[in-house]
Parts: structure tokens; sequence; C-alpha cells
């Protein structure tokens, strides 16, 4: 296993929110992993549930407002994160998958993404899991509100 692609991403030891604790972050510095790992076909350790429509409801409202949710296909804690909103409204996230390919490497290291997952939204920053109520606070979410005033 070739270390090469560690120079890609300093080690930012200094000023490291405590959050990253809560994160994949600490596998950053083993370097990206050279093959993509295909997690279509339910190659996915954990049965994820069928969403319901709040889970729906809330994934679109995040992507409307801007938010978006950076993680690795390898981070448990990206997994979990997923598997809060069901089968169906992981597809609907705006999630960016950081360690697939070089467009995704590139556009999470343009953000500076230092840990997983990694959630931006109207320029704050909250690394970690966060519950779907978390969720809904930081966006401005209410249930029932998906229908236009």
């Amino acid at each position: 296993m070739t270390r090469a692609s560690n120079r890609l991403l300093p080690r930012p030891l200094k000023a490291i929110p405590w959050a990253l604790g809560l994160t994949c972050a600490g596998f950053l510095a083993a370097g990206w992993p050279a093959q993509a790992a295909e997690s279509s076909g339910g190659a996915t350790s954990a049965v994820i549930k069928p969403s319901s429509n709040h889970q729906k409801a809330l994934a679109r409202h995040l992507k409307q407002q801007g938010a978006v949710v950076y993680g690795a296909w390898w981070c448990p804690h990206c997994n979990h994160q997923k598997e809060l909103f069901g089968l169906e409204a992981i597809e609907l996230l705006p999630y960016v998958e950081c360690d697939k390919d070089d467009a995704g490497r590139k556009q999470c290291q343009a953000a500076q993404v230092r840990g997983f997952p990694t959630w931006d939204f109207k320029g704050e920053r909250r690394l970690g899991v966060l519950s779907l109520e978390e969720l809904e606070i930081w966006s401005g979410y209410r249930a029932g509100s998906h229908s236009h005033h």
C-alpha cells in the first residue's frame, strides 16, 4: 500500500474542534484508498429502513436550502447519518462523496473538509452526525411546512 497520497492532506492537529473526535477524521491520515468500493446492490452491512414522508421531506428541504453534507463511503459515522434518513431519503440528500473519484476528492479538498460527516449550511459548518431534530432546527424546517405557506 502506497502512502504517496498522504501529501494531499496536511494533518491539521492544531485547532481541531472537539467534534472531530466523533467523526472519521482519524482515517484521513491513512491516505485515500485507491480503489472505490461501490455501495450499489445492497453492499452496505446494515439494512437501512425505508424512509418516512417526514424523512424525505426534510432531505428535500435541506437540499433546497443549499445544505451540503460531505462524507466517505468507508466512514461508519457517515453511514449512520444516512440511516437516520432511511433508504429513499438518502438519494434526496445533498450528499458529496469524498472518496470514490477524483472529482469528489477535489471538491472535498477545495471545501477543506477535515472530517466526516461534515455539514455546510449558509456559511456555517458542523462536524459529526446530526440528529434529524438538530437538522430541522438548524435549517428552519417545520414539519408540515413543505407545502408553500
